[in-house]
C-alpha cells in the first residue's frame, strides 16, 4: 500500500480550495528542489531522531525493491549467490589491511559495550565486509576447485558523516556489495568489468541515467584496492554522481587474511579478489536526473505504479457507470483505480503527479458515451484522447516511449554539458563557481596525469577527477594539463555528490 502524503491547500478570494506547490524550483535552489522532491513524492524524511540516517517511506522502499531485482537477477545470471555475514566486525580485522583502515578510520562507528560490560575487544558496525569476508573465505578455500567463488550480500552500513543528503549520502545507507576470489588476476580483472557492464545496464536500460564508464585514479580508488572503476552520471545541475563501483582488490586481502588455494599444480597461491557495489543513491541519481519542478518524475521501468485511471463524474447517477467501467478498464490494463471519495479529481491529478506515477487516465461520463479514455504521461504532461478498445495496446507503447525519451533528455544533457579544456586555467574557469545550490556544472574533459598530486590541485577548487574514461571518443593522447607530461587520454573532472 502506498501512504498518501499531505496536501498543501490554500484558499482563493472566492473559497474554493487551490492546490499550492511548496517545490522550490530548480532555477531558485536545486538542492532545496531535491529535498522538496523526495519528500513531497513520498520518498523518505530524515529520521531526526538518529543523526544523518532517513526513513525510506513505502514510494521511495517499493523503487529499492524493483532496482534489487533488476541487479539480483544478473548477479545470478553470471553465477554469483546471495550470502549474509555479520553487522560486527572485530575492530582488530580493520587494522590487518593498513591502506583499508586508514581510508575508513574516521567514518567508523565502534561498539565498545554490550551486554552491560565493556567488551574485549570493540566491534565496529560494516562499514563494508571485505576482512570480515576475507576471513570467512579463508575457511572455505582450499583448492583450486573452490574457485571461483562468486558471493553477493544485501545489507545495511554505516559511514559515521559529517554533512548528509536524504538518499545520496547517510550515515546508514542500503546496498548490495559483491565479492569474489578467483586463481588468476586476469579473471578477477574480467570479473570486475563484467560486473562494471552489469551497473551500467541497470543505470541506462533501466533507470534511464546514461553514464560514463572509466577507471578511478590511484588518488580516488578504493581503500585497500589496486583499481577501482565507476560509472559516472551527470545530474540535471551538471553535478556527477558516481552510481556504482567495481574493485579490482588484487591479493591484498588475500594476503592480510591468508586466503590461499592449492592451484591445479600443487602450489599454494594467494587468491585475487574483487568487490562491487551500488546503493540507494542511485535513488537520489533517478530523482536528480528526471523530476521537475512539479515533482517526481519516475521512469516506468522502476515505477511501482505504472497507470492510474481517475474516474470523473459529477452527478451521483453518472457514479455507479463510471465506477464500474473505471474498473473494469483498468483491470484489462493494469493499472490502478483512484476511487476515493474525499478526494476531489484535480487532488488526486496532483497527488499523482507527485508520486511520480508515469501515465495518469482520465474517464468520465462523456469518455463513456464516445468509448474513449483520457491518456497523460508524466514527463511531457500531454494528453491524448483514444479509444477505449485500443487502451491496452496505446498504455505499453506510451510507456516504452516514456523510458526511452527520458533516457534521450539525460543522454542529450550530458552530451551538451560535457566540454574539452586544454589547461588548469580552463578547468577552474568552468568548476571553479558551481554548487549544488545554483547548479551550472558539466564534465569537463582534460588531459592529465593520473598522480595524487595532480588530484590534489583538482581539490583546491573542491572538484575531483571522477575516472579515466574506458572508451575513447573523448579523443585521444595529449600533455598533462599540470606536469606537462604525455599521457594517453583525457579523464573526467567534475564537482560531485
Amino acid at each position: 500500500m502506498i501512504l498518501l502524503p499531505p496536501l498543501i491547500v490554500t484558499w482563493n478570494k472566492k473559497r474554493s480550495p487551490m492546490l499550492e506547490s511548496p517545490i522550490t524550483p530548480r532555477s531558485r535552489d536545486f538542492a532545496a528542489w531535491y529535498q522538496d522532491v523526495v519528500l513531497q513524492g513520498d520518498m523518505a524524511e530524515p529520521a531526526e531522531i538518529v543523526k544523518g540516517c532517513m526513513v525510506i517511506k513505502p514510494n521511495g522502499y517499493a523503487v529499492w525493491e524493483l532496482l534489487q531485482r533488476e541487479f539480483d537477477g544478473r548477479f545470478k545470471a553470471t553465477g554469483h549467490q546471495n550470502v549474509y555475514f555479520p553487522l560486527l566486525i572485530p575492530q582488530s580485522f580493520l587494522h590487518k589491511e593498513a591502506e583499508h583502515v586508514a581510508g575508513f578510520s574516521p567514518e567508523l562507528a565502534v561498539v565498545t559495550i554490550a551486554g552491560g560490560k565493556e567488551l574485549e575487544e570493540p566491534y565496529v558496525i560494516r562499514p563494508t565486509s571485505e576482512t570480515i569476508i576475507g576471513h570467512f573465505f579463508s575457511r572455505w578455500i582450499q583448492s583450486w576447485r573452490d574457485l571461483p567463488m562468486l558471493v553477493n550480500q544485501w545489507a545495511n552500513v554505516m559511514r559515521w558523516e559529517l554533512r548528509t543528503r536524504m538518499f545520496l549520502r547517510t550515515t546508514e545507507f542500503l546496498w548490495q556489495e559483491g565479492h569474489t576470489a578467483h586463481a588468476t588476476h586476469q579473471e578477477a580483472i574480467e570479473e570486475v568489468l563484467r560486473i562494471l557492464d552489469i551497473y551500467a545496464e541497470v543505470a541506462e536500460e533501466v533507470m534511464a541515467m546514461p553514464v560514463i564508464k572509466g577507471v578511478k585514479t590511484q588518488a580516488e580508488k578504493f581503500a585497500g584496492a589496486l583499481r577501482s572503476y565507476s560509472i559516472e552520471a551527470m545530474m540535471q545541475n551538471g553535478l556527477a554522481l558516481q552510481a556504482g563501483t567495481s574493485h579490482d582488490l588484487g591479493q591484498n586481502f588475500g594476503k592480510a587474511f591468508n586466503v590461499q588455494f592449492q592451484s591445479k599444480e600443487g602450489q599454494l597461491d594467494y587468491v585475487w579478489q574483487t568487490s562491487w557495489g551500488a546503493s540507494t543513491r542511485l535513488i537520489g541519481g533517478l530523482i536528480m536526473s528526471h523530476s521537475d519542478d512539479k515533482g517526481l518524475v519516475l521512469p516506468p521501468k522502476l515505477a511501482p505504479v505504472k497507470a492510474v485511471l481517475v474516474p470523473i463524474y459529477r452527478k451521483d447517477h453518472e457514479k455507479g457507470q463510471v465506477l464500474e467501467a473505471a474498473h473494469r478498464i483498468a483491470k484489462d490494463v493494469g493499472a490502478k483505480v483512484d476511487d476515493r471519495e474525499e478526494q476531489t479529481p484535480g487532488a488526486k491529478f496532483f497527488h499523482w503527479e507527485r508520486l511520480g506515477v508515469p501515465v495518469v487516465l482520465e474517464l468520465g461520463p462523456r469518455d463513456l458515451a464516445s468509448n474513449n479514455i483520457v491518456l497523460k504521461r508524466r514527463d511531457t504532461a500531454v494528453k491524448e484522447v483514444l479509444p477505449q478498445a485500443e487502451l491496452a495496446a496505446r498504455l505499453q507503447a506510451a510507456l516504452a516511449q516514456m523510458q526511452n525519451d527520458l533516457y534521450g533528455v539525460a543522454k542529450q544533457r550530458l552530451k551538451s554539458n560535457t566540454v574539452v579544456a586544454n589547461s588548469i586555467e580552463e578547468v577552474e574557469s568552468l568548476l571553479k563557481e558551481v554548487t549544488a545550490e545554483k547548479g551550472g556544472g558539466r564534465f569537463v574533459m582534460a588531459h592529465m596525469k593520473d598522480d595524487p598530486a595532480c588530484d590534489a590541485r583538482m581539490k583546491e577548487f573542491k572538484a575531483t577527477v571522477r575516472c579515466m574514461p574506458l572508451t575513447d571518443e573523448f579523443d585521444g593522447p595529449g600533455k598533462c594539463i599540470i606536469t606537462g607530461e604525455p599521457v594517453d587520454r583525457r579523464v573526467v573532472i567534475a564537482k560531485a555528490y
